[in-house]
């Protein structure tokens, strides 16, 4: 009797020293996170910190750029650590961002501000780097990356809507919504606010989110898009929307009701609130404001009468911070033919349409259909914001785009 009661005693006792301390994650989770983490990193160095800008936390500009800019490091790093031993997928739009941040380089050398433009011609060439590093990733059906980037968003405009709670004459300077808790500018906040209500309403549509889900985002997103007064945001995420719907419409029924209630809505609203969405567009300004572009269009002269060598008019003058005579350029054309001339343009130009004919004929889906989305966002955003051409949030939607068009006859990447 004392030997069972000895041997019950010891087995019991070994269960419980054996008994994990921890939860056991599998490797693959562990891998799917450290791929979410370098594209979350990959969106924060994309997040320029602007020091003159109003905001509530006491980060210094030297800390904030340094944080925005190591995030670059961090993905690196990451994504090295999640693909071991290296292994990449060819990418000819991976391989174009790589081209143009090389042709980049060149013209880099020449720059008055040798330094600077050298600097962001690297950032470019880490930014694709990473990108290839995380291609194995590209063709999942699970449209992890997508699903990431919408998180992303939602928690960026989660941020900007607790700095209006917090703090709303800082966070509406000059009538228009600004993130405060991180500095963004209102053309951001409208960028990031259209993405995330923009994916969310193409998942919906597509059977991939949860109606309360989509329902939420959207109703936080539209009234902060609102009050940055972003038109381009706003032209961008409704076209965007309308021809990823369309590219839906035979196979979805939720589509059709959709377009049926949307078409319904826009009529009321147009007869109804037609006034106030005139004062909305016009934002303050008169007709001949309106008709500058809001000043745009003096910097566009400019740049096109700049005197050029035959060097700089196809290599241009090197990745600068896109401005011109300390004003922003706010085109992504002219500002990529002043940073790095008509090969550069020529080079985005193929980037943009690699996307968008590879999202074209790719058969009807949710990978078509938002893919659809971002480059149509993307085209429509470029003329009158800049980004295409350099490590931006832009470049990132088209890198996004790219992975859901990616050709998935071979096997998919890590699992």
């Amino acid at each position: 009797m004392t030997t069972i009661t000895t041997r019950l005693g010891t087995q019991l006792t070994t269960r419980i020293g054996h008994r994990p301390t921890r939860r056991v994650v599998a490797p693959e989770v562990r891998r799917r996170h450290r791929v979410q983490l370098a594209w979350a990193l990959l969106v924060l160095n994309v997040m320029t910190f602007f020091p003159g800008a109003p905001h509530i936390l006491p980060i210094p500009g030297s800390v904030g750029k340094l944080i925005a800019q190591g995030a670059l490091v961090g993905a690196l790093m990451v994504a090295l650590s999640v693909n071991r031993p290296v292994r990449i997928r060819p990418s000819v739009f991976v391989f174009l961002v790589m081209v143009l941040a090389a042709e980049a380089m060149l013209a880099s050398i020449r720059a008055e501000f040798l330094f600077g433009a050298l600097f962001r011609a690297g950032r470019l060439c880490g930014f694709a780097v990473v990108l290839w590093l995380l291609t194995p990733w590209w063709p999942r059906r699970d449209l992890l990356l997508v699903r990431t980037h919408l998180m992303i968003l939602w928690a960026i405009v989660g941020s900007v809507v607790v700095g209006l709670l917090v703090a709303p004459g800082l966070a509406m300077t000059e009538n228009r919504l600004a993130g405060v808790l991180w500095p963004i500018p209102p053309t951001q906040v409208g960028h990031y606010t259209a993405g995330a209500a923009g994916l969310t309403i193409v998942l919906w549509m597509s059977g991939h989110l949860r109606r309360w889900i989509a329902l939420t985002s959207v109703v936080v997103c539209f009234p902060v898009l609102l009050l940055t007064h972003t038109r381009t945001a706003l032209l961008a995420l409704v076209v965007g929307v309308l021809i990823a719907g369309l590219s839906l419409f035979t196979g979805r029924s939720r589509v059709r009701k959709a377009f049926t209630i949307g078409i319904v809505v826009f009529s009321v609203g147009a007869l109804t609130l037609s006034s106030v969405v005139t004062t909305w567009l016009a934002r303050g300004q008169d007709a001949q404001e309106l008709g500058a572009l809001t000043g745009r269009k003096l910097v566009w002269d400019a740049i096109l009468a700049q005197p050029r060598t035959t060097f700089e008019t196809l290599f241009g003058f090197g990745l600068s911070n896109k401005s011109f005579n300390g004003l922003p350029i706010d085109s992504n054309w002219l500002g990529t033919y002043y940073d790095v001339g008509l090969v550069g343009v020529a080079i985005t130009i193929m980037l943009v349409l690699f996307v968008l004919i590879a999202a074209w004929f790719r058969p009807q889906g949710p990978h078509r259909a938002l893919a659809l989305f971002l480059v149509t966002y993307c085209v429509i955003a470029s003329f009158t914001e800049s980004g295409l051409s350099e490590a931006s949030s832009y470049l990132l939607d088209l890198t996004l785009a790219a992975s859901l068009v990616y050709n998935t006859s071979t096997r998919e990447g890590p699992r």
